[in-house]
C-alpha cells in the first residue's frame, strides 16, 4: 500500500483545522496540505516519469518542501532528501550515483547545482525557496488540486537515504512503502500518541528523525505540528506551552536546561519529551527530570531501518539505555563466535524486522556483506542487554549501544564519516596524513576532531586546516579541533588505533 495512503487515513475529518503553524505565524490547514500536495503530485506525473525515477531535493526546511515530499510519494516515485549543507563536491556524487530525474533545490544554489544535475543526466530542474518562492511552486500553480494517490505494491521504494560507513563512499539506502508505514504505525501506538497532541517541530527535514519518526507521527495522528526553520531556543522556550511532544537530538536538551526561562511552567502541557540521534548523556537525562520532571524518553534508530528500540512510553525510562525492540522489530546481541550474548555480555547488534531496508542502492556487493545469512542486518553497532550504568541497574530486556564497529561520528544527530574527512585532510599541501576521531561533547553528543601528521620540514596550522574544509565540506563535519602531531599511535599491523586517541583528547 501507498505509504500516503496510510497517513492519510490519520488526517481529520475537520480539514479546515491546523496541520502546521509556522513559527513566523502562518497557518497551513489539512485541506491547504492536501491541495499542495495533490497540485504537486500532478506536476510531477505530467513529467510522465518511468517507475522508480528519483527526486533529488535540497532545499531548506518549509511545510511546502514537506508537501513536496508528501507529493512524491504520493506519485509514486522515490523521494532523495539531501542535507542543504553539502557542498558541490559532496552534491557531485550523490547526483551521478542515484541519476534522479528531477532535482529541486534553493534558489541561491540553482545556478551551481543545475550544472551538477544536467550532468548526471537530470532532465528537470526545480528552485524551492524557504518563503514560498521559487520555479516549483509557480509550475504547480496551474496543475489540478486533485489527485489519484498511484497505487504502491509494500515491496516497493518510496524512499532513498544517503548513509555513510567507514570504507567508500556514502551508500543509498533504499527504503520501501512497507518499511516506513509500518515504523509511523508501530510509533504511534507505542508512544501513545493522542487525540489533541501537537508536536514541536525543530528537527531537519532531510533526516530520518525530522521526516519519518517525527513528520509521520503527527501526519498519521491527525496532529498538528508547529514548525520551525531550525533549532532556536526562544522559539522552542516559545512554543513549547501550546505543544505536547518535542522531538530533538541531544543539543535541544542540552540548550533548553542551559536557559534560566525553561522552567516546570513552560513544561506544563508537554507529555513527551524524546531523544535520539545521538546518545544523550546520563547528566542531560538527570538534570532534565530534576529540572522539569519529565523523564526523557531515548530510542534507537538508524537510516536504514528507522527506529527499532525504545524506552517505555509508560513504564521505566533508564539513563544511556535505549530500552526494548519495537513491537513486530527483531534485536540480537552476537559475540565473535556467532552466539547470541548473556545479558552484560557485549557483542555486534543485528536486527530483522519489516522496518528493515532492502538494500544499498547501486550496491549489491555491499547490501550482501551488510546481511547475515539468516537474513539479519548488521547495524555496525555494538551492544548489550542489561548490566550496569552510572545510573546503576539497567533491565536485562534494555538494550544498551556502548560503541560503533563501523567508526562513525554523530555530531549533533548528523552522521559523519571519518575518512571522507580524512581524504580532505590527506590532500592538503603539506600533510602526511590524519586521523579523524569523534569525542564526548555535552552539547552536540560527539565533537569531530583531526589529528594530522605533518610531512618532514613542514610546519601546519590547524586553524588554516578547518578554514579550508569551510569551504569544501558541510559544516557539520567540519573539525572543531586540528591537534599537530610527530607520528599516529599504531598496532603491530601498522593499523592507527583511535582507541587510543579518543582516550588522549576526550578531555580537550
Amino acid at each position: 500500500m501507498n505509504l500516503f495512503t496510510v497517513l492519510e487515513k490519520g488526517f481529520p475529518r475537520d480539514k479546515s483545522s491546523c496541520a502546521i503553524e509556522t513559527s513566523d505565524g502562518l497557518y497551513y490547514s489539512w485541506d491547504d496540505l492536501e491541495k499542495a500536495t495533490s497540485k504537486l503530485a500532478n506536476l510531477l506525473a505530467s513529467l510522465k516519469l518511468p517507475k522508480g525515477a528519483r527526486v533529488a531535493v535540497q532545499v531548506e526546511k518549509s511545510p511546502e518542501a514537506l508537501f513536496l515530499y508528501l507529493a512524491t510519494i504520493k506519485a509514486g516515485l522515490v523521494f532523495l532528501p539531501l542535507n542543504s549543507a553539502y557542498q558541490a563536491t559532496e552534491m557531485e556524487y550523490f547526483l551521478d550515483n542515484s541519476k534522479p530525474a528531477v532535482v529541486v533545490c534553493s534558489p541561491n544554489c540553482f545556478s551551481w547545482l543545475s550544472k551538477l544535475a544536467f550532468k548526471s543526466g537530470t532532465q528537470q530542474v526545480y528552485t524551492l525557496g524557504e518563503r514560498r518562492d521559487g520555479s516549483l511552486l509557480e509550475r504547480a500553480a496551474s496543475h489540478s488540486n486533485q489527485f489519484d494517490t498511484v497505487t504502491m505494491k509494500d515491496e516497493e521504494l518510496a524512499a532513498i537515504l544517503y548513509t555513510s560507513g567507514t570504507t567508500g563512499r556514502s551508500k543509498g539506502a533504499m527504503l520501501t512503502h512497507k518499511n516506513l508505514s509500518s515504523n509511523a504505525q508501530v510509533l504511534q501506538k507505542y508512544w501513545s500518541w493522542k487525540k489533541g497532541d501537537v508536536l514541536l517541530h525543530a528537527l531537519p527535514i532531510f533526516h530520518v528523525h525530522g521526516l519519518f519518526v517525527a513528520s509521520h507521527g503527527a501526519l498519521i495522528n491527525g496532529s498538528k505540528m508547529i514548525w520551525m526553520p531550525k533549532l532556536d531556543i526562544d522559539q522552542l522556550i516559545k512554543f513549547l506551552p501550546r505543544s505536547t511532544i518535542l522531538m530533538g537530538v541531544p543539543t535541544f536538551y542540552t540548550r533548553l536546561l542551559a536557559d534560566s526561562r525553561f522552567t516546570k511552567e513552560v513544561c506544563k502541557n508537554m507529555r513527551l519529551f524524546i531523544a535520539g540521534s545521538a546518545p544523550l548523556l546520563a547528566e542531560t537525562f538527570n538534570e532534565f527530570i530534576e529540572k522539569t520532571g519529565y523523564t526523557i524518553l531515548e530510542r534507537y534508530g538508524m537510516s536504514e531501518t528507522v527506529m527499532l528500540t525504545s524506552n517505555s512510553y509508560s513504564g521505566r525510562r533508564v539513563a544511556g539505555a535505549v530500552g526494548l525492540p519495537l513491537p513486530g522489530t527483531q534485536v540480537r546481541v552476537m559475540n565473535e563466535q556467532r552466539q547470541l550474548c548473556k545479558v552484560n555480555e557485549v557483542g555486534a547488534v543485528e536486527v530483522k524486522g519489516p522496518n528493515i531496508f532492502v538494500g544499498y542502492w547501486e550496491m549489491p556487493e555491499k547490501t550482501k556483506e551488510e546481511f547475515t545469512a539468516d537474513g539479519w542486518f548488521k547495524t555496525g553497532d555494538v551492544g548489550r542487554w542489561g548490566g550496569e550504568n552510572t545510573s546503576g541497574k539497567v533491565p536485562d530486556d534494555y538494550l544498551c549501544i556502548v560503541g560503533r564497529s563501523k567508526d562513525l561520528i554523530i555530531s549533533g544527530g548528523y552522521n559523519i564519516y571519518p575518512k571522507e574527512i580524512e581524504s580532505f585532510i590527506d590532500d592538503m599541501p603539506g600533510v602526511q596524513e590524519s586521523a579523524v576521531i569523534g569525542i564526548p561533547h555535552p552539547d552536540f553528543g560527539e565533537a569531530v576532531v583531526a589529528i594530522v601528521v605533518p610531512k618532514p620540514g613542514c610546519n601546519l596550522d590547524g586553524a588554516a586546516i578547518i578554514a579550508d574544509l569551510k569551504g569544501r565540506i558541510a559544516n557539520f563535519k567540519v573539525p572543531k579541533r586540528v591537534a599537530i602531531v610527530s607520528e599516529l599511535p599504531r598496532n603491530a599491523m601498522g593499523k592507527v588505533q583511535k582507541n587510543i586517541l579518543r582516550q588522549d583528547y576526550q578531555t580537550t
